[in-house]
């Protein structure tokens, strides 16, 4: 299922840097968070995955159920897991990326926090395949932008550093070499690889900003302004502020798990 566009509400910029405004009613979350939304958030391809390596091994019944159990479901999700999973789904289903290799796999323990971009994979262009890494942030915030813009681990900083740090986007491609080795996305990986060794700067950055309050284009407008200012060409920047309706991110992810478990009741 494509998650709906949203109505545009505000943009701001121009190219190599552009901010929009989306605005999503009820409609349109609930009817993503059981299906698109759920499907990346829970890494549904990922648990048949393992579950196919022990489809043909003799098992016990213990064995079977305990495979069971280790890839259930979680008990509780956090909000902030929600909004990287809806603006993952967003920018594949309408800005043409694919990011193969969620970062919860990376998880050495359940819940802990990885350094590194949120997203990472690829993007398209006129001229194919790039690689495209993006920055989510989920907030509630009356104020515009949110806090969440601000200091060392806010939205500012961590698009800057993709931007200005060759250093940072070389650890991104070279996370995704080792993962693209026996995977069925190598040769977009390929493709997207060779124009980054080609020019370091020809990517594409997304910022995305998932909200519950009223529309505000403050929340990108002079942010837009101050990526765009000394912008390498070849780098595209794109901030998006997608707007909830008012009050649904409290308590998102647990929602999400009702929703899967009456599913599946």
């Amino acid at each position: 299922m494509t998650v709906s566009a949203g109505e545009i509400q505000y943009q701001c910029g121009h190219a190599p840097c552009m901010g929009v405004g989306l605005l999503w009613t009820d409609e349109d979350l609930d009817a993503v968070l059981d299906e698109s939304v759920a499907t990346v958030l829970l890494d549904d391809e990922g648990k048949a995955g393992i579950g196919d390596i022990f489809k043909c091994l003799p098992e016990t019944g213990f064995a079977r159920e305990r495979l069971r159990h280790v890839l259930d479901d979680p008990e509780d999700v956090e909000d902030w897991r929600v909004g990287e999973a809806i603006a993952e789904t967003y920018l594949s289903d309408h800005r043409s990326c694919d990011f193969p290799w969620p970062d919860g796999r990376d998880e050495r323990k359940r819940g802990s926090s990885l350094p590194g971009a949120d997203l990472v994979g690829f993007g398209k262009d006129k001229n194919g395949d790039c690689l495209a890494f993006g920055e989510v942030k989920t907030s509630s915030d009356e104020q515009c932008p949110p806090n969440v813009m601000y200091g060392r681990t806010g939205l500012k900083r961590q698009l800057e550093s993709l931007r200005d740090q060759e250093t940072i986007r070389d650890d991104l491609f070279k996370y995704l070499a080792h993962r693209a080795t026996t995977a069925a996305w190598r040769p977009r990986f390929e493709s997207a690889g060779r124009r980054y060794l080609s020019n370091t700067s020809d990517v594409q950055l997304y910022g995305v900003l998932i909200r519950d309050i009223s529309p505000n284009q403050d929340d990108l407008r002079v942010r837009v302004r101050e990526l765009a200012r000394d912008c390498p060409n070849d780098t595209w920047i794109e901030l998006l502020s997608l707007y909830l309706p008012v009050g649904r991110i409290s308590g998102i992810g647990n929602a999400v798990i009702r929703k899967r478990k009456g599913a599946k009741a």
